[in-house]
């Protein structure tokens, strides 16, 4: 099947849409893929909610007027592809993500984006998961493994959205979690202190040092005991930011940047990779990259280095398991969730 896959992440920057050719099993063609930044007023209005996505109800007026129109930025994006296709796979974007109490929310409007774009639509990819108690994330790691099909093993893939999630794929183990903060915090950080969206190519971070006694209060988080499969909402972290509050901005960005880095470092895995393989925004981060790579032994190299494109990876996976929504194929097994066995889910909505 040809299948756009589209992405909004936790960095709430803007959709992500890629084609790709698969049959949800192996993948035997990329194509074209671009990013469609959100206007600077829909990506306030989408943060907004997520400060009161727990008390948000199903038919609030706010909501449902911020869902329509970032699914209108969603099928602007599949026009500004422009290339035929079958399907599409629509993530949608996550406002809420608690697991333990069974809840997972993505907020999208998949009717109107199969009217918008006259095709069929594959979404709710999360809910079945976390139904059955499995955490619902990472999602990646089946695509992860196909691309990765290939390569010597063990390796790592390590996704630096707004929260950070790894996979490590062995012989014939597949082991994935989120590790932590990605670039969420920093993100937020640079709003706060600059009214920039980001740390622009980690110049504020690569200015500064990073505060060795707030690091180790921040790395004190019962998260980082909990054994893999785990999993976060992008708001789990917010208390570091009042912690490096007092700090100069060069070096609170630094400490924000090394906590990401040393987050992935403190996942536990059967062995080390023989790479780690880095993928997501954060790769465009060199002090995030220079802080990861003074936490492992082996290289630490963007996706690129093996041909994959990283702008693009995680909206060509939910191509990839729109294909296999559409095929009935397990989206998540033990190993990158907890949830009990090898679970499919998904629904499909005619244009």
């Amino acid at each position: 099947m040809r299948i756009i896959g589209l992405m909004s992440g936790t960095s709430l920057d803007g959709v992500d849409a890629a084609w790709l050719e698969t049959d949800g099993e192996t993948v035997q063609d990329t194509g074209p893929a671009l990013t469609l930044p959100y206007p600077a007023t829909l990506r306030a209005e989408l943060r907004a909610l997520l400060d009161r996505a727990d008390r948000l109800a199903a038919d609030d007026p706010n909501l449902l007027a911020v869902t329509r129109d970032m699914t209108l930025h969603h099928a602007k994006a599949v026009r500004a592809l422009g290339t035929p296709a079958d399907m599409i796979g629509f993530h949608g974007q996550t406002i809420l993500h608690r697991p333990a109490e069974r809840r997972t929310w993505q907020i999208g409007d998949a009717a109107l984006l199969a009217r918008e774009t006259g095709l069929p639509v594959a979404w709710d990819f999360r809910s079945a998961d976390v139904a059955a108690g499995g955490h619902g994330a990472p999602l990646v790691p089946l695509y992860h493994a196909a691309l990765a099909a290939h390569l010597p093993r063990p390796v790592a893939v390590l996704n630096i959205g707004g929260v950070a999630n790894l996979t490590w794929i062995g012989e014939t183990e597949l082991l994935a979690c989120d590790t932590g903060p990605g670039n969420a915090l920093l993100d937020d950080f640079c709003h706060g202190h600059l009214g920039e969206p980001m740390d622009r190519d980690g110049r504020l971070a690569a200015a500064g040092t990073p505060h060795g006694a707030t690091l180790l209060d921040l790395l004190d988080h019962e998260f980082f005991a909990r054994p893999a499969p785990k999993s976060l909402d992008r708001q789990d972290f917010a208390y570091a930011l009042p912690r490096v509050a007092g700090l100069d901005p060069h070096h609170a960005a630094a400490t924000l940047a090394a906590f990401t880095a040393h987050a992935v470092a403190a996942t536990p895995w059967p062995t080390p990779p023989l790479r780690l393989l880095v993928t997501g925004g954060g790769r465009h981060n060199p002090a995030i990259m220079a802080a990861l790579r003074g936490q492992f032994d082996c290289p630490v190299e963007p996706v690129e280095s093996v041909g994959w494109h990283g702008d693009a990876l995680e909206a060509q996976c939910f191509a990839f398991l729109a294909a296999r929504v559409q095929r009935g194929l397990p989206l998540s097994v033990p190993g990158t969730t907890g949830v009990p066995h090898p679970m499919p889910g998904g629904r499909i909505t005619p244009p």
